[in-house]
Formats: C-alpha cells, structure tokens, sequence
C-alpha cells in the first residue's frame, strides 16, 4: 500500500514539474530576449514568412517551428529542472551575428546567410543564457529551423533540372513500354507519338514536377521522424538517407501517370487543380514506402535481451 502511494506521490510531483513551475522572471527574460531578436530580424522574419505563405514550394516551412517547439517539449524536465549556466562565449557569438547581419545586409548581400544568421543568433542566446548543458537539450529544435529557409535561386535551379531530367527519362521509358506509343526525352520536354500521331505539345516536366517540393518536406518529415521514434542509431540512419530515394521514387511516379494520363487520357486531367492533386498524391505514397521500410528493418533484428524478458515459462504442478 506505501508502495502505491509513493509512487503515485511521484508521478504527481513529476506532472508538476513543467514549463507553469519556471520562475515569473524567466518569462521576463525571455520575451524580453525574444523582443530584442525580432526587432533586430523583423525583416528577415517577414520575408521568410512571406516565403511560406507565397511559394507553394515551401509553404511546409509553417510545420517547421512548430515541430521544433514538438522537440524542445519532450526534454521539458530535464530543461525546467536544469541549473542554467552563464556562458560568455554565446554572448560573444551573439554580437558577431549581429556584427556579421550587418555587414551582410550592407556590403556582402547574401541572401542565404540572412535567416541563417538569425538560426544562429538563437542557438548562441541559447548558450549565453544556458550554458553547453541547455544546448544539449536544445540543439536539434534550433538546427531544425534550418528546413523552413528557401536554398538559394542558384542551388535550388541546380538540383531541380537534374531532377528534371531523370524523371524525364524514366518517364519516357516507361510510356515507350506501351504498343503504338513512343516517347523520346530531350531534356525536361517528352516528345511523345501515339498510333502515329505526334502530339502536340510536347509533356513538359515543369519545375513543379521536379520533386524538390515533395524532398525538402519529405526530408523534413523524415528528420522528426528519425528523431521521435526510437530505435538503433543505424537504423535512424539509413530512414534519414532513404528520404531521398523515395522522394525521388515518387517523383518519377508523378511524372509518368501524369504521361499516361495526358497521352492515354484527357490532356486537361493532368494540368492545373488535377496535377496539383496528383503530386498531393504522392505524400501518402512516400510515408507508406518510409513506414515500410521502418516496419522491415524493425522486424529485420530481434532484440535477444527483449525477447527473454516477453517469455513467460509455465510450469505444470
């Protein structure tokens, strides 16, 4: 009976320890912190958010803060509990990404290092005010940020005509499999003749077929999935890697019904509100190859010591 109490006497002090316990002074500190961040960011805050809520190719960068917000409540003990330690080094840090902001927006201009340097001004906030054993705790939910800021124009044209191109090919091939039809890929564009007949125009694997959109959110989704399930290091690895391959893959399954459906169908179906939903389409199909492979490799090694402790041994009297 003790033994009951105490540990319901536990679990009660445990529920109330959380964020409600934190002393009143350190939500003063931290919004006044946070005042100071967005005052001295309010732009590149705007412009990122004007980002999300104009290009469809990073409208995901809505779910980022969020689930970092996810990621930091899960060390919500460890983080209210933690004895903060002063670390002048964050403040340092802090003022170089003020200095280096600056100098960026004034001489170098940059645009890639403008939301990237308020990431960092946060982690270095973050150890000025707490020290390496708050970083510890906080360290993915800050660098995770990093998935809600849009890759330079350079970078993200040089990965999408690749990207482009494959699924073109791919595509090609496998409308070339089907009696009367034959498909021809010059670059992005498919040239495509049908009982004879060349239509006109040619399928075009526009940027949005490219399968950028679907990596950099899959690859978002991959992360936090790697990271809330628990599992073997290697295991979170290979989910990790494997994001990209089956971004990929559903790409290419994207592009080619898209080619079936405008050579073997209706042209109209696969354009406009019809192709958006179609690569809409394709998100249950790539958490269903990433939750397959989660499910395999689960099942792939069974832990020995688990086992023992699951067999119950009856003896007969």
């Amino acid at each position: 009976m003790s033994d009951g109490m105490a540990t319901c006497n536990k679990v009660a002090e445990e529920e109330r320890i959380g964020w409600r316990s934190l002393d009143p002074s350190v939500y003063v500190k931290i919004t006044l912190i946070a005042l100071l961040l967005w005052w001295f960011f309010r732009l590149e805050i705007d412009n990122v958010v004007y980002r999300w809520a104009t290009d469809p190719s990073w409208s995901h960068g809505f779910l980022i803060p969020l689930f970092s917000l996810y990621f930091l409540s899960r060390h919500t003990r460890d983080i209210v509990t933690l004895k903060p330690k002063v670390s002048y080094l964050g403040l340092v840090l802090l003022i170089g990404c003020f200095i280096f902001y600056t100098l960026n927006v004034v001489y170098f201009h940059i645009g890639y290092f403008q939301p990237l340097t308020l990431i960092a001004a946060i982690g270095a906030t973050v150890l000025f005010l707490g020290g390496w054993e708050l970083v510890q705790y906080t360290w993915l939910p800050i660098i995770y940020l990093v998935f809600a800021v849009k890759l330079p124009d350079r970078v993200y044209t040089g990965l999408t005509i690749p990207m482009r191109m494959f699924a073109a090919r791919i595509a090609s091939a496998l409308l070339s499999m089907v009696r009367g039809l034959e498909a021809t890929a010059g670059g992005v564009v498919i040239d495509v003749i049908y009982n004879g007949k060349q239509m006109d125009p040619p399928l075009d694997v526009a940027e949005a077929c490219s399968g950028m959109r679907l990596l950099m959110a899959f690859l978002a989704l991959g992360v936090a999935m790697a990271y809330l399930h628990y599992r073997p290091v290697w295991q979170r690895l290979v989910l990790l890697a494997s994001t990209i391959p089956i971004a990929i893959l559903c790409n290419v399954v994207r592009v080619t019904v898209t080619g079936f459906i405008y050579v073997l169908g209706d042209p109209k179906y696969a354009q406009g509100l019809y192709h958006d939903l179609l690569g809409m389409g394709m998100l249950p199909l790539a958490f269903g190859l990433y939750g397959g492979l989660a499910w395999f490799m689960s099942n792939l090694f069974v832990d020995e010591a688990q086992m023992q402790k699951n067999v119950i041994v009856r003896r007969r009297n």
